[in-house]
């Protein structure tokens, strides 16, 4: 037993220099690995060596409600090479940044409806588009009546501290005239989608959603060669939303688990808060159950359903059956429960539909 024991007294000696190794050079070994990270990816337009298609990075798949795993709503969508945006949650321009998103390619931004939660990192993207983007025109952004006040609104915010960004980087990096947003209204569509824009293999539709008292709130359908998605905005359950979706392969749609808002709610009663338990017993009436977004997949006939603004924030994967109830039994394709940093890739000349994960 000799050599058995010699043996392990030379790992242990190994593993004793290796370790002390570790502690006097972990410095140059830390400098080296953020050497190396740094050149793979400052700068480095990621997005380039995706094939060519329709690819949706998740960027906010969470609500108004604190979650420390999700930033509020936001979808990135990227067709072939063009760039857009839709929706813009808190924290979600961050995200964006994590899963290397180009901001350079920004071309528009799509606002669903004018709810704080879709939009309270507009201005932060703005920011980002303009600096990182080096844009020479206002970034455009699309949206329901009202969105000329709110892009007004970011700009006036942000004005000062592009006067102070202007005067340190100069204007070859800071241009004064691609600073803030052009606002773009979205007219409401009817009982049919109304096409938003069309450029070559590109297609853009907005759909009339159900989403009272908040009026007009739009989703959206994203078409680009034989590839199509569409995202739902927030909305009960729609049937024009349904109409709308026919046949894509993926739908995004927003879910409320009933029965877990109505928990926080009582907590919030029975804690006093009278106020925070009255929104927990009103959210339900405008959003969709996990259950009917399964039903609206089902009905359109879509290849495959993500679901994306929680409600409430889910801080465990073990909650995933709980939230889903019954939706599983509603709708004969694949259901996700999205995540942030969740790449969704559908290749053209495909009917693939890759789901990833950029970052964790």
């Amino acid at each position: 037993m000799m050599w058995a024991r010699r043996i392990a007294l030379s790992l242990l000696a190994i593993a004793v220099l290796a370790g002390a190794g570790f502690f006097i050079f972990r410095d140059r070994i830390a400098e080296a690995a953020f050497r190396r990270a740094a050149y793979e990816n400052v700068g480095r337009d990621r997005a380039a060596q995706l094939p060519d298609g329709l690819h949706v990075y998740l960027c906010g798949t969470g609500s108004p409600l604190p979650d420390p795993g999700r930033a509020g709503p936001c979808l990135g969508v990227i067709a072939g090479e063009r760039a857009f945006v839709f929706d813009v949650g808190s924290g979600s321009v961050r995200v964006l940044g994590r899963m290397g998103f180009p901001l350079a390619r920004l071309e528009r931004v799509y606002i669903s409806h004018l709810h704080s939660d879709h939009i309270d990192g507009l201005g932060e993207l703005m920011l980002q588009a303009w600096i990182g983007g080096a844009r020479s025109t206002p970034l455009p952004i699309a949206g329901p009546q009202g969105i000329e006040t709110v892009v007004a609104g970011f700009s006036d915010a942000y004005r000062i501290d592009s006067g102070y960004r202007i005067a340190h980087h100069g204007e070859a990096v800071a241009n004064p005239a691609g600073f803030g947003g052009a606002a773009d209204i979205i007219q409401p569509p009817g009982e049919t989608p109304t096409l938003i824009l069309d450029e070559g293999d590109l297609k853009i539709y907005a759909i009339s959603v159900d989403h009272e008292p908040v009026s007009p709130a739009f989703g959206f359908r994203i078409e680009y060669k034989n590839r199509s998605i569409a995202i739902s905005g927030d909305t009960a359950y729609s049937p024009r939303f349904v109409r709308g979706a026919r046949d894509v392969d993926v739908m995004f749609h927003e879910a409320l688990a009933p029965r877990l808002v109505a928990m926080l709610g009582d907590a919030a009663r029975q804690n006093g808060q009278a106020n925070l338990a009255k929104i927990m017993s009103d959210i339900p009436d405008y959003h969709t159950s996990p259950e009917d977004a399964a039903r609206a997949a089902q009905e359109a006939g879509v290849d495959a359903l993500v679901l994306y603004h929680l409600i409430p924030p889910l801080p465990s994967p073990m909650l995933y059956d709980t939230f889903l109830g019954d939706a599983r039994q509603a709708y004969r394709g694949r259901i996700r429960i999205g995540r942030d940093g969740m790449l969704v890739s559908l290749p053209a000349g495909s009917d693939a539909v890759r789901v990833t994960r950029a970052v964790r």
